[in-house]
């Protein structure tokens, strides 16, 4: 495809130039907190998100046996490096909490994200940290929390369960 040149009405070409359009490329990432769970019902939910829209898989980041409350995780370690490498465009996740259950590290890593121009989206609950997006980015603060209060009540009755069986 050349460059066109347009005619316009004062006597004057102005050229316009072809548009290229590259594919979005998203990466993944999944997490399960036991090393007795697998990721794959995540996973396949994400592939097929990524295919809908026809995009490109940026790579998929799992982590098998990581509590959502750790700030670094192997795999969530890499994504944030490659996401400064600008490596992909966007992060999916199937749901939020699978990302993080600390609104700390998760509002960091987003904030992170963010200044690499990179689009965070939570799948299953409709979230998009897309700039056009305000309302998502509100929910995406709640569902944070939530995350982090479910943590706290899981973490509750272990110990109460602990504490009862001794």
């Amino acid at each position: 495809m050349g460059l066109h040149g347009v005619f316009r009405s004062d006597g004057l070409t102005s050229v316009r130039k072809p548009c290229t359009i590259t594919a979005m490329r998203c990466s993944v990432y999944a997490r399960v907190s036991t090393t007795d769970q697998n990721c794959e019902s995540q996973l396949k939910e994400l592939r097929e998100f990524i295919d809908r829209r026809s995009w490109e898989n940026g790579g998929e980041y799992i982590d098998t046996g990581f509590s959502g409350a750790k700030a670094s995780r192997p795999a969530l370690d890499r994504l944030m490096a490659d996401a400064a490498k600008h490596k992909f465009d966007c992060v999916a996740v199937y749901k939020i909490d699978r990302f993080g259950r600390s609104v700390l590290h998760l509002n960091q890593q987003l904030a992170t994200l963010g200044s690499y121009g990179v689009r965070f989206i939570a799948i299953s609950q409709g979230l998009d940290t897309d700039q056009s997006n305000p309302s998502s980015r509100l929910m995406l603060q709640i569902l944070a929390s939530v995350a982090e209060f479910e943590r706290e009540m899981i973490r509750e009755r272990t110990l109460s369960g602990v504490r009862a069986a001794i």
